[in-house]
């Protein structure tokens, strides 16, 4: 499997896994504390294998700087966690950092 698309996966169960962390109410609700595993689960093997491919200050860089943006939408939209114009802003930086490491840094593996 391509490991970038790897990659996305591991973010999106890490991002299921930490937005159910909330609705696990320090893990005393059985369901979502079910998630939290599972999505943690899913995601570090799914990183596991990408580190195969791709270098790991590469790989880190992405899940962890898009899942922060991802989370932070997340929590907007299922917990109503307001986000000032500074946080956007920062997002935004997350992002532009992430696509510059990618599109024009020779330590990326494409």
């Amino acid at each position: 499997m391509n490991p970038w698309l790897l990659l996305a996966l591991a973010i999106a169960a890490e991002v299921v896994g930490t937005s159910a962390l909330k609705a696990s109410d320090g893990f005393t609700r059985l369901v979502p504390s079910l998630v939290v595993v599972v999505g943690y689960v899913v995601s570090f093997y799914c990183l596991s294998l990408v580190l195969r491919h791709i270098p790991v200050g590469i790989t880190y860089a992405v899940w962890s700087g898009l899942g922060i943006v991802l989370i932070t939408v997340a929590a907007f939209v299922l917990y109503g966690q307001r986000i000032d114009l500074a946080g956007w802003i920062g997002m935004g930086l997350i992002v532009a950092g992430v696509l510059v490491l990618n599109l024009f840094s020779r330590a990326t593996a494409h």
